[in-house]
Order: structure tokens, then C-alpha cells, then sequence
């Protein structure tokens, strides 16, 4: 049993080391494309770290709604926008060292933080067993509101990115 744990949490130390680096990847790299397919792996990455926090059903959604759906659509834009590979269309900007500037200080503050809270845990709440069939009725009976809106907000802004599009031509 010592043996899988440590096995577990090798896998999960390497998929967070995995996704760390691809978050890097997303922000540095000079082609868009490329910084898409990164982001795939970062979320790959997530839905890896949900497994490893025994959490599958998020897991599926992660690979479903954001691998699968959102960054279909995304790699959808960059391929049909006219003129992202055109050598003179600027793809970064120079204020990088402001903004790694401000990410290490918002990491400190963040990282204080974390450490500085007491983390009390409710001992009933770390023994619940819930299943995806209570999870998935209380999303369409509870929070049926919540998804409304967002599937409205999602059909405004693919109508506002075609509109946007078609105004080139």
C-alpha cells in the first residue's frame, strides 16, 4: 500500500510539474497556435490534479467542457482569423517584466496568505460520500440559474466574435 501511495503521489507531483511548465509555456511562447495546444495541456493538467483530489466527475467536465468544447472553439478562432500568422502582426508586447513583476507579488501575498490561514476542516464534511447522481441533480435543480445565465452569456459572446469577424469584410 506504501508503495501506491508513493506512486500516487509521484504521478501527481509530475502532472502538477507537467502543467506548471505548459502555464509557462502558454505565456511564452511567440505563436498563438502553439499557446493554444499548451493551454490544452494545462487543463489536461487540472483535470489530472481533480483525479488526484478523488473529485472524477469534475475530472470528465474539465476534459469535456474546456478541453474538449471551449478550447475546440478556440483553436476554431485562431485558425479562421485572417492575417494571425501575418509576420507583421505584433504577438507579444514589452511590458514582461512589469508583469512578472506584479505576478511575484501577488505569489507572495497569495502564498502569506495561504500560509498564515488556519485551515479548520469539518470532520463530517471530510467523510461525505457524494456521488455524481447527487451532484448532477443538484446543478439542474439548485443551480439551473446559474447554468441559464452562462449559456446566455456564451451564445452573446460567440454572436459578438462573429459579428466582430464579419466586420473585416
Amino acid at each position: 500500500m506504501d508503495v501506491l501511495h508513493n506512486l500516487a503521489r509521484l504521478g501527481f507531483f509530475a502532472a502538477t510539474l507537467v502543467t506548471l511548465a505548459a502555464a509557462v509555456m502558454v505565456v511564452t511562447l511567440r505563436n498563438i497556435f502553439h499557446c493554444a495546444l499548451a493551454l490544452i495541456l494545462v487543463l489536461l493538467g487540472v483535470a489530472a490534479t481533480y483525479i488526484s483530489l478523488k473529485a472524477e466527475f469534475f475530472a470528465v467536465i474539465q476534459i469535456l467542457l474546456y478541453v474538449g468544447a471551449i478550447m475546440t472553439l478556440v483553436i476554431f478562432a485562431i485558425m479562421l482569423t485572417s492575417r494571425i500568422g501575418d509576420k507583421t502582426v505584433l504577438q507579444n508586447n514589452r511590458q514582461g517584466l512589469m508583469s512578472f513583476s506584479l505576478l511575484a507579488l501577488f505569489n507572495a501575498f497569495f502564498i502569506g496568505s495561504v500560509i498564515k490561514t488556519s485551515w479548520h476542516l469539518n470532520p463530517a464534511a471530510m467523510t461525505a460520500n457524494v456521488d455524481a447522481g447527487v451532484l448532477g441533480a443538484a446543478f439542474m435543480n439548485e443551480y439551473v440559474f446559474p447554468f441559464e445565465i452562462i449559456s446566455v452569456v456564451l451564445i452573446v459572446a460567440l454572436v459578438g466574435a462573429i459579428i466582430l469577424g464579419r466586420s473585416d469584410q
